[in-house]
């Protein structure tokens, strides 16, 4: 195996590091080099005959977004996983796994869903960034998010979904605390986890919020996500009031990011609208597909007498 590749923290000065920063320092490393001719793609590394280039390594680089301070560190650090990574590549194709059907559906799927990106990115570009008035008018129009936000204390029993049997859901329903489900589950040998968590109604489902605003103090009831399960009891509920000064960057950046997202569904709407799309295969009358499903929320279950409907959670946990 052949392995070549340059030291910079040999070949740079520690002050001048600092001062003019990795990627110039990289381009002026490439510059002076035996060869006098400037290469966009002058080779730091050479791994079993494939070189890695200046340009790799400031991709790398610029994917990281290392900061300043760490970036003379981080280059060498980038540098010596590319060369990972190569050997990695050489070592595959001579398995000829680059020729593998399942990995050559993995590289398509891949490449359709930077390309679609790259697409989206193209159309949405950057929009224009909420002005003052709109993050005060969503402040005001949110005062459960902010002005009047609350925050919820909680302490949590974690286990497998599978555990939470009806006899371990009759021993919620009938616990008074949560360290009576937890006697109940030790007596049982029931495996399980304690945890704390604070959450405010800026993060949580409205609907969630409304439902807590309403239990009282000690109230059990139960969060499940698949295979895991969490009993839940209310702690506490506390006001926890946001000023728009302390506000005004999260809504910026929400606002910002829905106006992206608006934008790249009215994308897909419109090639929708205007492209030819036919399901085959179907069964007879079945209907179409809906455009997009909505995400699968997580189902809770309140205590007995609690008579809650199942919302989403996905904020507690």
């Amino acid at each position: 195996m052949t392995l070549k590749y340059f030291d910079l923290r040999r070949v740079l000065k520690p002050r001048q590091a600092r001062i003019v920063g990795p990627l110039l320092l990289l381009a002026l490393l490439s510059a002076c080099g035996e060869s006098k001719e400037k290469k966009p793609g002058q080779s730091l590394a050479r791994v079993n005959g494939e070189e890695i280039t200046v340009l790799q390594l400031n991709e790398e680089l610029q994917r990281a977004r290392v900061p300043a301070q760490q970036q003379e560190t981080a280059t060498q650090q980038l540098l010596e996983s590319l060369i990972d990574r190569q050997l990695l590549l050489s070592a595959a194709a001579k398995d000829k796994l680059d020729r593998d059907p399942k990995v050559l559906q993995a590289i398509e799927r891949a490449k359709a869903v930077i390309v679609a990106q790259a697409y989206l990115q193209k159309v949405v570009g950057t929009p224009a960034q909420p002005t003052t008035q709109e993050v005060a008018d969503y402040y005001e129009k949110n005062p459960q998010l902010f002005a009047k936000r609350k925050q919820f204390d909680t302490r949590q029993l974690m286990l497998e979904t599978a555990s939470l049997d009806d006899a371990a859901k009759a021993a919620v329903d009938s616990a008074k605390s949560l360290d009576d489900v937890a006697a109940w589950l030790d007596s049982h040998h029931v495996k399980y986890g304690r945890n704390a968590v604070q959450r405010s109604s800026t993060d949580l489902p409205p609907q969630l919020v409304s439902k807590l605003e309403q239990m009282s103090k000690g109230q059990l009831f139960i969060v499940r996500e698949g295979a895991n399960s969490v009993i839940v009891a209310l702690n506490d509920v506390k006001d926890a009031p946001l000023s728009l000064e302390a506000a005004g960057p999260q809504i910026q950046q929400f606002l910002s990011n829905k106006r992206s997202k608006d934008l790249a569904d009215a994308e897909i709407k419109r090639l929708r609208a205007a492209g030819q799309i036919e399901y085959l295969n179907r069964k007879p009358g079945e209907a179409a597909p809906a455009a997009s499903a909505p995400a699968a929320s997580t189902a809770v279950t309140p205590a007995a007498g609690d008579g809650a409907t199942e919302r989403g959670v996905a904020g507690l946990k």
